[in-house]
């Protein structure tokens, strides 16, 4: 086992118990994250990275981003994608729209769909389980078809009066394949208040993931941050994924990125590079129970994507096509992906939903 130092300093305590193969507590993930050395944490993550993962491999994917409604009541402080219930400005994709988005994706080799969108009551259940068949229906069962956030999966329960299960097996059978961890952002209360008063609580949204986990729905959360939040705040978030996680082994992946600035009611603070750069490296040091860490080169861009490969992240998500809530800084072809992982370093893998390398 390579030491880090031989004289030890706190931080460095809690770095040496890490590659040790230990868990650390939340409280040593804050200290790391007040005090540790970015360096020290970076060498750290991308060990432990590496006994996750192929040292000299780096993966990336091809998905569409379908948002199949702008309508929401959600209201959320720090979004400019929705545009109010009744307000005439807003749209609804058809069944055919949705499939002439997937023709087009699949003919890039972009065989996953990301099905997400507002939360608008005035849509009837039928219509998510018509266009789930429909896409599977269309373009075949290997079609992976990731969809709904929690707060969308908790409306589909107001709408039809059925339990979370039923409403999650009727749209197993239509084609649902796995589910994001969206609309996490900061999982505090307090945060959540600033966030969103009307999203879902805390505990409501552990509660979603929690059960669809349970009924073979896996998929990622993620932490936003850089508005209000303190940073214990942030380790909150991070304990509380992790405590799911050791319930349920659902989360493939989990992914770390910033708070870009929408609205004018919403604070955003500027991240430095470093500071993502840290809070990626202790995420990797502190989910030791979650296999892939990845990192957004959609918000946070290529320079920092490079360095965040070096820092824990196995995985850049990428490639995306159609982005429509953030501004993208991601990368749009697959050989452009092959070319920037190659220059960061690694050699560039294609993999499916389940992390099964294609080619």
């Amino acid at each position: 086992m390579v030491q880090l130092t031989e004289k030890k300093l706190p931080t460095q305590e809690i770095l040496q118990k890490a590659l040790d193969g230990k868990r650390i507590t939340p409280e040593e993930a804050y200290t790391l994250y007040m005090e540790g050395d970015f360096l020290e944490m970076q060498y750290v993550a991308r060990e432990i990275r590496n006994r996750f993962n192929k040292p000299g491999i780096a993966s990336y994917t091809a998905f569409r981003v379908v948002n199949y409604t702008n309508y929401c009541n959600v209201e959320c402080s720090f979004c400019s994608f929705m545009d109010e219930i009744n307000s005439n400005q807003g749209y609804v994709l058809t069944k055919d729209q949705v499939l002439k988005k997937m023709e087009e994706a699949i003919s890039i080799g972009a065989e996953q769909m990301f099905f997400q969108g507002g939360v608008y009551p005035e849509i009837p259940f039928d219509y998510y389980l018509d266009i789930l068949s429909s896409v599977k229906n269309t373009f075949g069962k290997h079609i992976h078809i990731r969809g709904f956030s929690p707060v969308e999966l908790m409306n589909m329960e107001k709408i039809t009066g059925l339990p979370l299960e039923e409403v999650l097996t009727q749209l197993k059978q239509a084609g649902l394949d796995s589910v994001p961890g969206a609309g996490a952002e900061i999982l505090t209360e307090r945060m959540r208040y600033i966030l969103s008063p009307k999203k879902a609580t805390p505990q409501e949204w552990v509660r979603v993931m929690e059960t669809c986990h349970k009924m073979g729905l896996k998929g990622s959360a993620n932490i936003v941050w850089g508005s209000e939040e303190t940073r214990w705040e942030v380790i909150e978030h991070l304990n509380l994924i992790r405590q799911l996680q050791d319930r349920t082994h659902g989360f493939l992946s989990f992914i770390p990125w910033t708070f870009q600035k929408q609205t004018k009611k919403f604070y955003v603070r500027n991240v430095p590079a470093q500071e993502y750069l840290k809070v990626l490296a202790l995420c990797r040091i502190f989910f030791d129970n979650i296999p892939h860490i990845e990192t957004s080169l959609m918000v946070l861009g290529q320079g920092v994507g490079q360095i965040a490969l070096q820092s824990g992240a196995d995985d850049i998500s990428s490639i995306v096509i159609e982005e429509n809530v953030l501004k993208s800084y991601g990368i749009k072809t697959e050989e452009r992906v092959k070319q920037f992982l190659i220059e960061s370093g690694f050699f560039p893998v294609k993999r499916d939903f389940d992390y099964n390398y294609l080619y």
